[in-house]
């Protein structure tokens, strides 16, 4: 039976798309590179990734800004540091100065949470000096990577690269002016959400992230 457009899944699971990723990344291997996943989807693949690599693993924080009334869809993205990146489409969803205001707030404030509690677990690696990879599940806009790049940038790592294992090629422009190298597996034109390229896409939840960074 031929697949419609939306049910080419390219990938088994996360895990599946972590192992692919890492062997495109075997050049970075004995380079004690720091595998930074954006929390929760990624998490799993970025201690797959850094295991693989002999690496180090930690999280990087960062929090989409939600559109109003479309809480799935990004207009932008803030980072740990306060700083925020916008869509250039977010004027397009009625996203007003208030509502981008409020919605930053909340953000942070789980961002502060988030790191509160990462904290009590693992120490953060500092980036500075290291080869830093950014690993998520796959982009959509790819707003919280280009947040989750600018703020890194800031901290001064020796290389900055961004690995995905599927985004459309659109977004894979925008990000390439963030990162010194993208890496990518797939770039399917037809785009509707990261989860339908994948066979088994189930949510992260905040348990999981605490044990595979106590792991760690």
């Amino acid at each position: 039976m031929t697949k419609k457009p939306w049910e080419n899944d390219l990938f088994n699971d996360r895990q599946d798309a972590a192992l692919h990723l890492a062997k495109r990344l075997q050049s970075y291997q004995g380079k004690n590179p720091l595998i930074l996943a954006i929390p929760r989807g990624a998490v799993p693949m970025g201690k797959t990734i850094a295991q693989q690599l002999d690496g180090d693993f930690d999280v990087v924080l960062v929090r989409k800004l939600r559109a109003p009334h479309q809480p799935e869809l990004a207009v932008g993205a803030v980072n740990e540091s306060g700083e925020t990146y916008l869509a250039d489409f977010a004027e397009l969803y009625r996203a007003s100065d208030a509502h981008l205001k409020q919605e930053i707030q909340i953000q942070l404030a789980t961002i502060q949470k988030r790191r509160a509690q990462y904290a009590n677990i693992k120490p953060s690696v500092s980036p500075s000096g290291r080869i830093v990879i950014v690993v998520d599940d796959g982009l959509a806009t790819g707003a919280t990577m280009i947040s989750a790049l600018q703020g890194l940038r800031l901290r001064k790592p020796a290389k900055l690269i961004c690995a995905v294992p599927v985004a459309p090629p659109d977004t894979l422009l925008k990000i390439r002016g963030f990162a010194d190298e993208v890496v990518c597996l797939e770039t399917p034109h037809f785009f509707q959400a990261v989860g339908q390229f994948y066979r088994h896409f189930p949510q992260i939840e905040d348990d999981e992230v605490l044990r595979l960074l106590q792991d760690a």
